[in-house]
């Protein structure tokens, strides 16, 4: 457990975060995405750490991204490049 918190503790910095995950957006795998954003909450001490709200909509993300939210994830992410448009993460500014 401990190797693993020192592997994701460079993800406690909002731009690492951000990168990190706009890196596997524009990779465009949904489990990956939900594997990276378990990371990032990782690094930022857990789950627990958060509002019951956002533990729900994580929840919510997660659910969705199993094996049907797979679909819908590359459907959007299609939809965007013929757009000529792509998901980005950026840091909220305060």
């Amino acid at each position: 457990m401990r190797a693993r918190l020192d592997r994701v503790k460079h993800l406690q910095d909002p731009l690492e975060a951000a990168s990190y995950i706009e890196v596997v957006l524009e990779e465009g795998d949904p489990k990956m995405l939900g594997k990276a954003l378990k990371n990032v909450i990782e690094a930022q001490g857990g789950i627990d750490q958060f509002p019951a709200q956002v533990k729900q909509s994580y929840e919510q993300l997660d659910l969705m991204l199993s094996e049907q939210g797979e679909i819908e994830f590359y459907c959007l992410r299609k939809l965007l490049d013929a757009l000529g448009l792509q998901l980005a993460v950026t840091v909220k500014s305060v």
